[in-house]
């Protein structure tokens, strides 16, 4: 079997909306009000957080597909006051994201235990207004959300070959700038993070026998295995991991955009970027190259996206090991890109009510966990089942 991305078709039911007139199915989806839409007919739990559980009806896979979204629709008016990334988060909303990521992927772990029978992952991607602005479906949610996603592997290798020039595969369109241009010195800023767990991995280590990805980009493996996701010390390396890749993003596009920038503000590792970034000639160079290209050229000025996009996995690899990698994300890049698994949705309503009662049923069994953690409240949406109530404390002791 040829090593190659593979493009799946994945089918879905129509989505019961109605779009006001005048108004794009685009601009609507990235408006607030499909944020209602969505925990009404697919939500499954929300908390006081203000994290939303939800099934995804346009999903990338209907083996299990969920994902978690910080809905701040209606307490954040600003869409660009919104936060978008965990660095952003408080305390409390960074620990309980933390706590409801380990429960779901270590229920896909316990359901999926064959690493050659299922790849999973579980995705961070920045949601922002790093979207061009003339683009039609300007994102205004712009609210951090994670994927969590199982592909079967029989799924994968029945699957037509991708185009490896897909504009949305990692290793394409402005996504290979970091990896093509600025390869050597992107890895040596990343060696500065002073991890324990995290342990960097070369180059091709960590790909996917099946498609080759991820290709080229820094990868970690999790020594100690998926214990490690209860340790919160694995989080906080995850989250140093991000401040790595936005400082090098961010000093980079300064650059980019203004000659002879120099350390930009609220970055975390001030030193390196000072000595290891701004004092690279390579660093410069490949600045002033795509400098000139943007002012040569509209429609790739108009691709440019000035604040930190990225996407963040922390994905099983064929042995069983866990890894995490990052990657500069592109405009309309998915997160199963970043594996080589290119995604392409049929409305397909026989299909898809085949397969609903199975993927519905792990859902709801990933909820009663969350709940039982006591991680937020059940939504009656659609065809969901509401738990049965605990017995009460009186009962339960055998004193009522």
């Amino acid at each position: 079997m040829p090593i190659g991305p593979r493009e799946i078709l994945t089918p879905r039911r129509k989505i019961p909306i109605h779009i006001p007139e005048g108004m794009s199915p685009g601009e609507f989806f990235n408006s607030a009000a499909n944020l209602e839409h969505l925990a009404r007919e697919n939500g499954l739990l929300v908390n006081q957080e203000g994290f939303l559980l939800y099934r995804k009806l346009l999903g990338h896979s209907v083996e299990f597909d969920t994902s978690i979204i910080l809905d701040t629709s209606r307490t954040i008016l600003d869409p660009l006051g919104r936060p978008v990334r965990r660095d952003q988060l408080t305390k409390q909303q960074k620990r309980v994201w933390s706590l409801m990521t380990q429960i779901i992927f270590e229920y896909m772990l316990e359901h999926y235990p064959d690493p050659e029978q299922a790849v999973l992952l579980c995705g961070e991607a920045s949601l922002d207004a790093t979207w061009p602005l003339s683009k039609p479906g300007v994102p205004s949610i712009r609210m951090i959300h994670n994927h969590f996603i199982t592909f079967p592997t029989a799924t994968l290798a029945a699957a037509a070959p991708a185009d490896p020039n897909d504009p949305n595969l990692t290793d394409s369109g402005h996504n290979s700038l970091f990896l093509k241009h600025l390869s050597d010195i992107y890895h040596r800023f990343l060696e500065i993070l002073r991890l324990e767990i995290l342990q960097p991995i070369a180059h091709g280590d960590a790909c996917l026998s099946m498609t080759g990805y991820p290709q080229g980009l820094p990868s970690w493996v999790v020594t100690g295995g998926s214990q490690q996701l209860g340790n919160p010390r694995f989080w906080e390396e995850y989250d140093l991991i991000l401040k790595g890749f936005l400082d090098f993003y961010r000093t980079f596009f300064a650059q980019v955009s203004t000659r002879g920038a120099g350390v930009p503000p609220d970055i975390y590792f001030p030193d390196q970027v000072e000595n290891i970034l701004l004092f690279s000639n390579r660093f410069a160079q490949v600045a002033r190259d795509v400098r000139n290209h943007v002012k040569a050229d509209p429609r790739f000025a108009n691709d440019i996206r000035w604040r930190p996009a990225y996407k963040q996995i922390l994905y099983r690899d064929d042995l069983g090991r866990l890894i995490v990698t990052i990657s500069q994300n592109s405009v309309g890049n998915a997160i199963t890109e970043l594996l080589g698994i290119v995604v392409r949705r049929a409305e397909d309503e026989a299909a898809y009510d085949r397969i609903e009662p199975a993927l519905v049923e792990k859902l709801l069994a990933v909820r009663a966990r969350l709940i039982a953690a006591d991680l937020g409240e059940p939504i009656h949406a659609g065809c969901w089942r509401m738990p049965t109530p605990p017995p009460s404390f009186s009962s339960a002791t055998g004193e009522g």
